[in-house]
């Protein structure tokens, strides 16, 4: 494709008042005008002809093929010129709602000895496939007159995983089995716990561990060893409705609870328990069997990529009814939800009460910044005040939740969106040393 650029448009329009002002002043010499536009026109062709034409140039994309959400990435373009390279040419490439281009989707490339390379800086904004359809390459003749321009296709994308590369920061810390249960095995007393042994009572240890009869016979003060239990069933539901799905700090605060998800099966999956993912909003989404050993990890993480965004109100009571179907053993549920207040909370309180007669209930919600920030703000104007008396109010609706969880039995964190998976790990180390379960 080759179009007039914005010079060529510029210097014709600069010569009608030009011609018009020669054919009022001297009419003989109107045909002036019509030469100059006729001359004009010449050097358009001229410089269309000249220098590379559109099908002369080679284009290769390149760069990642996946890439996490929250990421950022760039798609790599080289250009190759069969003959008469242009100085410089610019590039752009296809918008997808699944990114942000910070810097723009278009960018000047520098052309040396006919070849040329771009990088155009992308952010991952959600998950899923960004496909790129087309890229656009164009350059200015060697008079400046004319846009060369070729669209090509190329049928690229960008799978869009889930974010773990906290997972890999700390994998080496979690994997060590002194990590996941202190430097010692001893007093891990409560339901489920298995005896181990007996051992000389040392100081600081719990004195209900002392076994009286043995310490009678032997004439020592005697002290039982359990070993933790393992294979327990850790169920980790993620809240894929419409308010799970707003923004938090530039990401849906879905992918906020997947990333930790994944964080706490990895570590579950080493510990030796069995592990399943749950994704529900209006109905049950998603759904895995209890899986164990590191192997299944993989598993996991495709079904997490799987949770889709959704508009539609949450479910507790039919989600729940759902998750608990089959269970015959006693689970620790983790629940990844929100709620903006009181009212809407009252199904989700009813439905983890039935749970909360055989199973370990752990809710996990994101402080909301934003309107903490609201409420501490200091105000400058009447729109300030009314701003922070409302954030003040659904903050204080949202406490009143949180307290009646904490009285039925559930245990809750609260926690910022980059301190969530790492919290609710040390919830889950908690409960395993405790013997909750």
């Amino acid at each position: 494709m080759i179009y007039p650029a914005a010079r060529a448009i510029v210097v014709a329009g600069a010569s009608a008042p030009v011609a018009l002002l020669i054919g009022v002043i001297a009419p003989a010499y109107w045909v002036a005008g019509l030469a100059f536009l006729g001359f004009l026109v010449v050097l358009l062709i001229l410089d269309a002809a000249l220098g590379a034409s559109p099908k002369d140039v080679a284009v290769t994309v390149g760069g990642l093929k996946s890439a996490a959400a929250g990421s950022e990435f760039s798609v790599e373009i080289a250009l190759a010129f069969a003959r008469a390279a242009p100085a410089a040419c610019e590039v752009a490439i296809d918008s997808h709602y699944l990114l942000e281009a910070p810097d723009g989707l278009r960018t000047r490339v520098r052309i040396v000895n006919g070849r040329g390379e771009a990088a155009i800086r992308l952010i991952a904004t959600r998950r899923g496939v960004a496909r790129f359809e087309q890229l656009w390459v164009r350059w200015q003749g060697p008079l400046g007159l004319v846009w060369k321009q070729r669209v090509l296709a190329v049928a690229d994308e960008i799978v869009i995983v889930p974010d773990v590369r906290s997972l890999r920061e700390r994998s080496a810390d979690y994997s060590h089995r002194d990590m996941l249960h202190g430097l010692t095995a001893r007093m891990q007393i409560g339901e489920g716990a298995e005896f181990d042994s007996l051992a000389d009572f040392q100081q600081g240890m719990d004195r209900r561990a002392i076994d009286w009869k043995q310490s009678a016979r032997h004439r020592k003060l005697l002290a039982k060893e359990y070993r933790t239990e393992r294979n327990n069933n850790v169920i980790i539901a993620l809240d894929s409705g419409r308010t799970m799905c707003e923004p938090l700090a530039g990401l849906p605060k879905i992918d906020r609870a997947v990333s930790a998800a994944l964080l706490t099966a990895f570590v579950a999956l080493k510990d030796g328990d069995r592990v399943s993912l749950f994704g529900f909003d209006s109905h049950p989404r998603v759904s895995t069997k209890p899986v164990s050993g590191a192997r299944s990890f993989a598993l996991l993480q495709r079904v997490a990529g799987a949770v889709e965004y959704s508009d539609r109100e949450t479910n507790y009571t039919l989600a729940l009814a759902t998750l608990t179907t089959g269970l015959q053993r006693r689970s620790l549920i983790v629940i990844f939800t929100d709620f903006a207040d009181t009212i809407s909370a009252e199904l989700m309180l009813a439905a983890v009460g039935t749970l909360l007669k055989r199973h370990l209930v752990l809710f996990i919600l994101f402080r909301d910044e934003e309107l903490e920030g609201f409420a501490a703000a200091e105000p400058n104007a009447p729109e300030d005040v009314t701003r922070a008396v409302t954030a003040a109010a659904l903050l204080r609706q949202r406490r009143l939740v949180v307290n009646r969880l904490k009285r039925l039995g559930v245990h809750v964190i609260e926690a910022a969106h980059d301190r969530a998976g790492p919290a609710l790990v040390n919830a889950y180390l908690e409960v395993k040393q405790r013997n909750l379960l």
